[in-house]
């Protein structure tokens, strides 16, 4: 025979058990059927699926010539290098140095057009930039960027080679560096 005590104990296990199970069971269902999907992320950059290797597509490149083990932020402009030109490469600059300690890990490239870059004032105000003209890997970063996102922006490469991430042109450079610095603390390599 139960007493009116074990009745009320087996109650209120019952009804702590339902405390932890009904949301359990709640949230797996959410997201079997995908009801509910949280709108935000946590990065300011695209990230580029599917991911290709750009040393496999241009292992030609002068784009692999001397930035072995680096990562690579790659500034594209196929124009001659006016004033939003130089802008983007003062924001690149300025990505970079934001990264502190871990800015050695980090090359910048220039990908011009057939015009060439103005050296006095590479010189002057973008020591360590490297600019190269490639027009297969050109074509290729056009290409693996998505429909939706404005071409003029920052290309994030891994050592590896892998294009991973775009940074469209109106990123802010402190968002860019909490992303990258985001990578190159889960990162071993580079």
């Amino acid at each position: 025979m139960q007493t009116k005590g074990n009745v009320r104990g087996k109650l209120q296990f019952l009804l702590i058990s339902l405390v932890f199970a009904v949301p359990l069971l709640l949230a797996s269902v959410m997201y079997s059927f995908g009801l509910w999907v949280p709108a935000g992320s946590t990065n300011h950059g695209a990230l580029l699926e599917p991911i290709v290797n750009l040393h496999d597509e241009v292992p030609a490149s002068p784009l692999w010539s001397g930035e072995a083990a680096h990562w690579l932020m790659i500034y594209a402009n196929s124009e001659a290098c006016a004033d939003t030109c130089r802008d983007d490469l003062l924001r690149l600059r300025q990505t970079r140095l934001m990264l502190g300690n871990e800015m050695s890990r980090v090359s910048r490239i220039f990908l011009h057009g057939n015009t060439p870059p103005d050296r006095v004032f590479l010189d002057k105000y973008h020591m360590g930039l490297t600019t190269i003209t490639d027009n297969r890997l050109r074509q290729l970063l056009d290409t693996g960027l998505p429909q939706q996102l404005r071409s003029g922006g920052i290309y994030l490469v891994d050592p590896l080679g892998n294009l991973i991430m775009y940074f469209a042109p109106d990123v802010n450079p402190g968002d860019m560096v909490d992303d990258i610095k985001h990578l190159l603390d889960l990162s071993r390599i580079g």
